[in-house]
């Protein structure tokens, strides 16, 4: 197979395209802006789904499912929520299409106009809250703790498969509470639910912390986030739980007795991830041959490619590899057998390097006399030749290794690509000639925040959980400041 992707350092934004598109992930469609998501890259989706499905469930939450249309009216009882998705809502206005009389197509039928406007849904709080409404009278009746896998549509204008586009696919957690400490307390609870996913399943090293007001959730009284960093130094938002307070409570006249059997407004929260994440596994760990994928949420973990000269020889393979599925199947590891005749081993190793296949097996007459089987690494490129004795408990260690070790190299890449900055000279400088993740002091104003984000492009990424406080300056303004934020440039 030959070389079929951009290089890294020569572009890094078409080497994203080309392996998005070349690693069988995805591809454009027939309408602008959305994209086909194919077998090998909606299986990895699956594999995220699956994982954080559990951890939703074991945190109590279950699934439901709410309308992709939403009335606009709803739109205008939160004002702040309005603002914040205006410019990005697709609205339905007509329910039927007739043919032209003139012959020159299907058209709308100008009769068949709605009473009322539909948004495609953007997100969907409004609609749940408006139906929450019915749900809820009493404390005994929270909390409600739903979540949808759903897709949604946000019309943008310019866009990039997985990381941006017109419709893509997501979970959205809506949860209800009869007290505003519970309602914090979820959304911790699930950036934190966030985050260990993003860091055990996907091997990506995060942060935690705290929304500005300028970058806080349309609609939202605090908003948490996880950001994480991509091989070209610019931060990417992987998860986000919102804080709402009693906003769409108020906006939907959501009531219920207390244990005091006094009336109060329900306290909420919001959290969600998309298949954006799929663009943060692409760019945090791939190179210049393919995909490296975790072993944790890899559709094959391991594939076996039989080195053979004939159907006899083949089924003698086939034999040994037999027990070795079987035994690699017990062990819980996800394992394919590529015997296909029409395609030559070394055109297969190269498609499972370009897909991002963790570990591969290639077993041949020669091993078979000698009791040995070849074992190469996805993540290091490594290869060693060991005894096919044992070896469906060391492909199952080995795996657990490539997990640790693809974590270790996007944390030591982080690490080295955190700056802390005492001057905004100095963070000007960084910013332009190192990129990444820059630390530094902040007055607290969205004044001099937009005056950094206008002159810079650099934001601030979140108000870090585990940063220290801090006496210091502003960098921009020279006001006081007790902690250090974390600014990038960014997806």
């Amino acid at each position: 197979m030959a070389k079929v992707l951009t290089s890294k350092k020569e572009n890094y934004s078409q080497w994203y395209n080309d392996l998005v598109v070349k690693a069988d992930l995805a591809e454009s469609s027939a309408v602008r802006g959305c994209m086909v998501i194919k077998p090998y890259g909606y299986a990895i989706w699956e594999n995220m789904q699956a994982e954080l499905d559990r951890m939703f469930k074991e945190t109590g939450h279950v699934n439901a499912y709410f309308p992709l249309f939403i009335p606009k009216s709803f739109f205008s009882k939160e004002a702040d929520h309005v603002d914040g998705f205006a410019k990005e809502c697709a609205v339905v206005t007509h329910y039927r299409l007739k043919n032209d009389e003139n012959g020159n197509g299907v058209v709308v039928d100008p009769d068949a106009k709605l009473e009322e406007e539909l948004i495609v849904r953007p997100t969907s709080e409004t609609i749940i809250w408006n139906t929450y409404k019915n749900w809820i009278q009493s404390y005994r009746d929270l909390p409600i703790l739903c979540n949808q896998w759903a897709n949604v549509v946000r019309w943008e204008m310019r866009t990039r498969m997985f990381l941006r586009t017109a419709e893509f696919l997501w979970q959205e957690g809506h949860t209800a509470h009869a007290t505003k400490q519970e309602a914090l307390e979820e959304t911790e609870r699930m950036i934190n639910v966030y985050s260990k996913f993003a860091q055990e399943y996907m091997a990506l090293p995060v942060i935690m912390g705290a929304k500005s007001d300028e970058e806080r959730f349309a609609g939202a009284l605090e908003t948490f986030t996880i950001e994480a960093l991509m091989q070209d130094g610019k931060a990417l938002q992987s998860g986000t739980s919102h804080f709402l307070g009693q906003n769409f409570a108020k906006a939907f006249d959501v009531k219920f007795a207390n244990k005091e059997g006094k009336e109060d407004f329900v306290w909420a929260t919001s959290w969600g991830v998309s298949t954006r994440l799929m663009g943060a596994l692409i760019m945090a760990h791939s190179d210049d041959k393919g995909l490296v994928l975790p072993p944790r949420l890899a559709p094959h973990q391991v594939v076996i490619v039989p080195i053979y000269k004939g159907e006899e020889q083949l089924n003698t393979i086939r034999e040994k590899v037999d027990v070795i599925i079987n035994e690699l199947k017990a062990l819980g590891v996800r394992v394919k057998f590529d015997d296909r005749d029409n395609q030559r081993p070394g055109w297969k190793f190269a498609e499972y390097e370009l897909k991002g296949v963790p570990v591969r097996l290639a077993i041949g007459a020669r091993d078979l006399e000698n009791g040995t089987i070849e074992v190469a690494r996805r993540d290091n490129m490594s290869k060693e030749t060991k005894e096919i004795d044992g070896i469906s408990q060391y492909i199952a260690d080995l795996l657990e290794e490539i997990q640790s070790s693809i974590f270790k190299k996007a944390l030591d890449f982080r690490t080295e690509k955190t700056t802390k900055v005492d001057t905004y000279e100095e963070f000007k400088e960084v910013l332009k000639n190192k990129g990444g993740f820059i630390l530094a002091h902040w007055d607290g104003t969205t004044e001099t925040e937009l005056k950094i984000k206008n002159e810079t492009k650099a934001t601030i990424r979140c108000i870090p959980f585990d940063q220290p406080e801090e006496d210091g300056i502003c960098i921009y303004s020279g006001k006081p400041s007790k902690k250090r934020v974390l600014f990038a440039l960014a997806y």
